[in-house]
C-alpha cells in the first residue's frame, strides 16, 4: 500500500489526477477450484507426475468438521478452496491468479498485489482514456474472475 500512496501522493503533486480500485480477493481462498488449480500447476509451471499427485491429495477430498463441547457434525468434503492456515496455502492461491496480474497489467494501470489495488494517474487532459483503462480493466478481472469460479 506504501507504493501505491507514494505514486499517488507524487501524481497529484505533480498536478496529475489519480484513481484507484480496491478489490477484495481475500473470500476467494475458499473458491479456488481444484480442477483448475491443478491443471494450471501442470499446464502454466511444468509441475507433473509425483509432485503434481502430492498437490492432489494435498488439495481434494479434504474434510471439514464442526464440533461444539462434546458434539460433533458429519464430515463433509470440502470441494473447493485451499487449505488455510498452512504455507502453501497463500503459494497455491498466488499460482492460482498470477494470470490475473498479467491480465491487470496489459491494461495500462498498475497493480500492487497487496490487498489488490488497481491504480493509475495521468494528466488532467487524459482523464478520459484512464476512466477507459480502468473500466476495462475491472470488466476484464470481472470477466477472469467468472471463468475461475472466484
Amino acid at each position: 500500500m506504501l507504493k501505491v500512496l507514494s505514486d499517488i501522493l507524487l501524481a497529484i503533486d505533480a498536478g496529475d489526477l489519480s484513481a484507484l480500485v480496491l478489490l477484495d480477493l481475500s473470500a476467494a481462498f475458499d473458491t479456488v477450484d481444484h480442477d483448475i488449480l491443478l491443471r494450471r500447476l501442470q499446464t502454466s509451471y511444468g509441475i507433473n507426475g509425483v509432485v503434481l499427485q502430492w498437490f492432489r491429495t494435498y488439495i481434494v477430498d479434504r474434510r471439514q468438521y464442526v464440533r461444539a463441547g462434546s458434539t460433533t457434525c458429519t464430515p463433509s468434503v470440502i470441494v473447493c478452496g485451499v487449505p488455510q492456515g498452512s504455507v502453501l496455502g497463500p503459494i497455491l492461491f498466488l499460482l492460482y491468479t498470477a494470470d490475473l496480474l498479467s491480465l491487470i497489467e496489459d491494461q495500462g494501470p498498475h497493480f500492487y498485489a497487496d490487498d489488490t489495488q488497481i491504480y493509475g494517474f495521468c494528466s488532467p487532459s487524459a482523464s478520459l482514456q484512464l476512466q477507459n483503462n480502468i473500466s476495462i480493466c475491472i470488466d476484464d478481472v470481472a470477466a477472469w474472475m467468472r471463468s475461475n469460479r472466484l
